[in-house]
C-alpha cells in the first residue's frame, strides 16, 4: 500500500496556491478515505485546510513566507537543521537526488531535495512500511518544528502531530539532542539569531552526519513509478 496521506501533508505544507486553496474537499477525502490518523487528527488538519480554501490568496502566502522561509528554526530544508550550511548538507543533498532519481522523482535545478514536500512526495510513492520509517529518520526534526510552531501558536504545527503519528520510531535509536531556542530571545528575530549561532546537534562528535547518512542508507528501495514535485519558489 502507498499512501496518498502522504501526499495531503505535502500540499499542506506547500506555497499557497489557488489549485491547493480548491483542493480541500479532495485533501479531506484522501485522509478519511485512507484512515491513517484519528478522526481528531482529521478534524485539526480539516482547520487549516479550511482556512487555506477560505482566506485571502495573498494573506496565506504572505504567513507561509513569514514563517517558513524568513525564519531559520522553522526551515523546511531537513538537512538545514542537521547540518547547517556547512558543506556536509551540500553532499547530502546530491546524495539525496541521485536516491530520488533512482527512484523515478524528477526534480529540476530550482528545487531542493531537502525540501520537507518534496521528501513527503517521494514518501507517498514508497510502501506504507517504508515510508513510515524513512519518515521516522526525521523525527527529531518534526518534534522541533511542532513545538517551534506551538509556541507560535500556528494552526502548521497540526501537520507536524500528525507527521509523528504517522513515523515508525526506532526504538533502538540513541537520543538526539536538539539545538533550542533561546528562552530569553524577546521576539522571533532574537530567536532566529540565537539558533543561527549554532548548528543544530544530534549529540556528540559527527551524529548530524550520521543521522543523514543513515536516513539515505534505508532509501534503497525498489524503483517507484515517476513523479514530478514542484517547489513552492517556482509558484511566486
Amino acid at each position: 500500500m502507498m499512501a496518498k496521506t502522504f501526499k495531503v501533508m505535502a500540499a499542506l505544507l506547500s506555497y499557497p496556491t489557488a489549485d491547493i486553496q480548491g483542493a480541500g474537499p479532495e485533501l479531506k477525502a484522501v485522509l478519511a478515505e485512507e484512515g491513517l490518523l484519528s478522526t481528531g487528527q482529521q478534524t485539526r488538519l480539516g482547520h487549516l485546510i479550511d482556512q487555506l480554501a477560505s482566506r485571502d490568496l495573498y494573506d496565506l502566502q504572505e504567513r507561509y513566507v513569514s514563517l517558513f522561509d524568513r525564519s531559520r528554526t522553522l526551515s523546511l530544508h531537513l538537512f538545514e537543521h542537521v547540518h547547517g550550511e556547512s558543506r556536509a548538507r551540500g553532499q547530502a543533498m546530491v546524495d539525496l537526488q541521485n536516491v530520488y532519481g533512482e527512484q523515478g522523482l524528477e526534480i529540476n535545478a530550482k528545487e531542493l531535495p531537502d525540501f520537507l514536500p518534496m521528501f513527503l512526495e517521494f514518501l507517498s510513492t514508497q510502501p506504507l512500511p517504508e515510508a513510515q520509517a524513512l519518515l521516522g529518520e526525521t523525527s527529531h526534526v518534526l518534534e522541533a518544528l511542532r513545538d517551534r510552531l506551538r509556541k507560535r501558536k500556528s494552526i502548521y504545527a497540526a501537520v507536524f502531530r500528525s507527521l509523528l503519528t504517522l513515523a515508525t520510531m526506532d526504538a533502538e535509536a540513541a537520543p538526539v539532542e536538539i539545538q533550542t531556542e533561546d528562552e530569553e530571545a524577546d521576539d522571533l528575530e532574537a530567536l532566529d539569531k540565537a539558533w543561527a549561532e549554532e548548528p543544530v546537534t544530534f549529540g556528540p562528535g559527527e551524529a548530524g552526519c550520521n543521522v543523514a547518512e543513515k536516513m539515505l542508507e534505508k532509501m534503497k528501495l525498489p524503483t517507484a513509478p515517476a513523479v514530478s514535485v514542484r517547489h513552492q519558489g517556482e509558484q511566486r
